[in-house]
Parts: structure tokens; sequence; C-alpha cells
């Protein structure tokens, strides 16, 4: 299964139970909300990969819960696929101003929207086709399994790979405990938060090898970034 966690907001139960059913069986982690309000809240405490959003939702619709992810720097940049009955493209339009990633018209074919999911992953996840990552003087070969600082070839466990993938795939960004868990770990497996402190400090002594700085920030009560 895919490390990927796609967060489905959805109110009309059959389309909901259609799209979690589908994206479990294409290998997704998945998440489900018919408010959001809730879908808010989830995406502040798990960071999904994309977002599947209904326009219309009963209390805040989805044109607003669009909007403020996109306001926020820490959630800016999931991308958003929004779903509605409205093919008018004065509606279309305002989808895409508010900041969604992608328009999908109902019905529409589960190939298409799968298709679509897909593009918008690979555009933000260099890793689902097997490039590079690059920050500052640090490099990750995802296709290698290998990281290099300086032009240092340096030695990480499989965790602290996952760790600092996560970090370079989102420079800057402030990842909770709870968020690093959920992305590195798994939601489904159970481990302290205090083992991610233990795994990022084995990372900040990796990246240290190369005899330079720690490209590692702790943000106090929240967790850490990368630069």
């Amino acid at each position: 299964m895919s490390d990927e966690l796609i967060l489905v907001v959805e109110d009309d139960a059959d389309i909901q139970e259609l799209l979690e059913y589908t994206l479990l069986q294409a290998g997704y982690r998945v998440d489900v909300t018919d408010r959001g309000e809730e879908a808010l809240e989830i995406v502040r405490e798990h960071s999904p990969s994309l977002i599947v959003l209904d326009l219309m939702l009963p209390g805040l619709d989805g044109l607003e819960v669009c909007r403020q992810l996109k306001m926020s720097g820490a959630t800016a940049r999931i991308p958003v696929i929004m779903l509605s009955a409205r093919s008018e493209e004065t509606d279309k339009v305002r989808g895409l101003e508010t900041g969604a990633d992608d328009y999908v018209i109902k019905p529409y074919s589960v190939a298409e929207l799968l298709a679509r999911l897909r593009t918008q992953l690979r555009r933000i996840r260099p890793a689902a086709v097997g490039e590079r990552l690059e920050f500052e003087d640090i490099v990750v070969d995802l296709a290698e399994h290998r990281v290099f600082r300086d032009g240092v070839s340096l030695s990480l466990g499989p965790t602290e790979f996952r760790l600092l993938t996560a970090f370079m795939e989102r420079p800057g960004r402030v990842w909770s405990r709870e968020q690093l868990l959920d992305r590195v770990w798994g939601r489904d497996i159970y481990v302290d938060s205090r083992t991610v402190d233990v795994h990022v400090g084995r990372l900040r002594k990796a990246l240290r090898a190369a005899d330079a700085g720690d490209p590692i920030r702790t943000v106090r009560g929240a967790g850490y970034a990368l630069g």
C-alpha cells in the first residue's frame, strides 16, 4: 500500500463509499468526512497528500474549505481536486480561482478521477516518478535510495530515509510529531511519539557526518522543519 493519504470530503454517502473503496483498491490510504469543518481539522492533524473535495457541503462549503487551505502556508501546497455537479463555466472558474488544482464535473469516470489524482501527486511528489529531491547541499536520489550532502554519500537507515524524504518534499513546512508518525510510520502502526525524536536525532547525526551544519529546525511546541 502507498504511504500517500487521500482525504475525501463528500456528503453523498454512496459517492463517498465508492471513492473510498476505489482509492483503497488503488493502494492509497484514505480518510473520509462529509463536513467541511471536520475536513480542515483532519488536514491539520494528518496532513493528507491530496484532497478530493465536493463543492456542495452542509455548513462550510467546498469553496470556503479550499480558500482556507490555500491561504495557510502549512496547507497551501496540498493539491485539491474539486468535485461538482455544476458544469457552468462560471462555477469552474470560481473553483479554480479559489485555489483548486483541478475541477471534475459529476457524473465522472472513476478511472479519469484516478488519472487526475495521480497527475497531481506526480506534480508534488517526485518520489512518484523516481526523481531526485534537492535542498541546499542535500540530494536524495529516490531511484537508487541514496543520500548525498555536499557530494558526500551518507549512510541512513530506512526510517531516517523516509523522514528525510518527507522533509525534503516540503522544505520549511513544520511537521508535528503526530504528522510525522502518520507520514513515515503509517496510521495503522502504534509508535510512541517520542520515537520520532529518536529518529530525528539519528537523522541529524547522519546529516552532520559530512562536516556540515544541522539543517533540521526544532520548533518549540510544534515539531520539526527542514530549513
